[in-house]
């Protein structure tokens, strides 16, 4: 397990990470130890990550039991092969459906057109992977052995200098590592501990203290087992992906099949600048009276299965329905020291375009690429390994987070503009959608201290930084 410090006395555990140094410590050749604070979908991938690195690890959840919550989730060809490289693409394809059209109507069920993603498959071999959120979250935790987790573990504070990181939770406990991920969300303890360090040295950026935007609430959940006979579209083996768009409220909503004839729905309502900020004051906890005036607004909606949408609340256990802000910010800061970001801890996107898992796990497949790539765990080779990750992807992610929200206008705005800009989205011809898909498909992070899988139709893809250590040890291994 990872060092934990005495929690009965403070002061030595304490003084020892109080003051950020810059000079560089003698070299250790053994491979880091690294803190994942959040075992969500970002913090399992990075955990899953450097499993397969043997790169010791230990993710720190606070939460006493992670209760998987959500709707459908898509994975896409930008991440896909990642997959593919550690072995898992055919489990996975057995927990999935996939789509080959995302359908949008008018709240009297008016078909205003579709966005057909066969284009993307045929460009990029990959067909995109539609889950419960639920199932692909349980399938990544079976991946990591148990005793890498521990539970309960709200972190409080972080403590580093040139020696270590040390996190301190709120049980009283202490842990040592040289890096540390915050994986833990939009809210993110370890981004606040890093920010409020750096803002009293004047390092942080005036942007990075303004608040996230606002601009939805949306509930999500996955029913039960349902009968096909009922919903006849859960005898396909493909995904029937549906949103609606109402007219005279702000409302909108989706809903999706996903494996073992269930639905997966979520509905939003988009918020005036007012109205967010409000709320946000008043609610920063959703409570059951909350969930419950939301489902009353919801309850009559139209669904294209036939029926309500109150009929897939109901069918839902109620412990599985969440509410939610939709929030949006791109971070400027990432890394300070040995701590560094990913998913939403850095680039909270709405989930318009579904990119946050995907972006959460490209995080982590170029950011554990750096951390293999350290051959000597000094601060200096650390503090530059996590520099060198957010320059691979900071760009790249800015471009999620602008492409989400465009998408977040296009599909559930309700402004004039932005409902004459849906329909054209929505109808263009198959040639404009697949040149979109070709341009999309050219960012691909691969694992880089694996064996690399084939560019099945030669897509011309952007260049990656190769790993230098995994090149060393293919040398080595021609030449033994």
């Amino acid at each position: 397990m990872p060092f934990e410090a005495d929690t009965t006395s403070n002061t030595s555990s304490t003084s020892k990470y109080t003051k950020m140094e810059d000079s560089n410590s003698q070299a250790v050749l053994d491979p880091p130890v690294v803190l994942i604070a959040g075992a969500g979908l970002g913090g399992l991938m990075a955990a899953l990550l450097l499993e397969k690195a043997n790169i010791n690890y230990f993710v720190f959840e606070r939460a006493a039991k992670v209760k998987p919550l959500g709707s459908v989730i898509s994975l896409s060809p930008n991440i896909l092969p990642c997959f593919q490289q550690l072995g898992l693409l055919q489990e996975m394809e057995k927990i999935s459906l996939t789509c080959d059209h995302m359908e949008l109507y008018h709240q009297n069920l008016e078909r205003i057109g579709s966005v057909d993603g066969r284009g993307f498959t045929e460009i990029t071999g990959y067909k995109a992977l539609f889950f419960s959120r639920p199932d692909l979250y349980n399938f990544l935790l079976s991946k990591i052995p148990p005793s890498k987790i521990f539970m309960s573990k709200k972190i409080l504070s972080i403590l580093q200098n040139d020696e270590g990181v040390m996190i301190r939770c709120s049980d009283n406990t202490h842990y040592h590592g040289d890096i540390l991920i915050g994986a833990d969300g939009a809210y993110s303890g370890v981004r606040q501990s890093m920010y409020k360090q750096m803002d009293e040295l004047g390092l942080l950026p005036a942007v990075d203290k303004e608040d996230m935007s606002v601009g939805y609430i949306c509930m999500v959940g996955t029913t039960g087992p349902l009968d096909p006979e009922k919903y006849p579209a859960l005898k396909d083996s493909r995904c029937h992906f549906a949103t609606i768009l109402s007219k005279d409220t702000p409302h909108s909503w989706s809903t999706a099949t996903v494996s073992g004839h269930r639905l997966a729905w979520s509905a939003k309502v988009q918020l005036d600048k007012a109205t967010a900020k409000d709320m946000m004051f008043r609610n920063s906890e959703w409570g059951p009276e909350s969930n419950q005036a939301m489902i009353d607004e919801l309850y009559n909606f139209p669904t294209i299965h036939g029926g309500k949408l109150g009929d897939l609340i109901d069918a839902t256990d109620k412990d599985n329905i969440s509410k939610v802000y939709i929030e949006e910010k791109m971070f400027q800061t990432w890394n300070y020291g040995r701590t560094v970001l990913i998913g939403d801890a850095a680039h909270k996107m709405q989930p318009s375009g579904g990119q946050g898992a995907v972006a959460a796990m490209q995080d982590a497949v170029i950011l554990v690429n750096c951390i293999y790539d350290i051959e000597n765990i000094t601060f200096e080779n650390i503090k530059a390994a996590l520099a060198s990750y957010k320059s691979q992807r900071f760009e790249k992610a800015q471009e999620q987070v602008n492409m989400s929200k465009m998408l977040g206008k296009i599909i559930f705005g309700h402004k004039w503009t932005e409902r004459m800009l849906r329909t054209v989205i929505y109808n263009l011809p198959k040639w404009a959608q697949d040149n979109t898909y070709t341009k999309m498909a050219t960012y691909r992070p691969m694992i880089a201290f694996l064996p690399p899988v084939p560019n099945v139709n030669n897509i011309k893809l952007l260049p990656q930084r190769p790993s230098t250590r995994y090149a060393k040890e293919l040398a080595n291994e021609m030449t033994s």
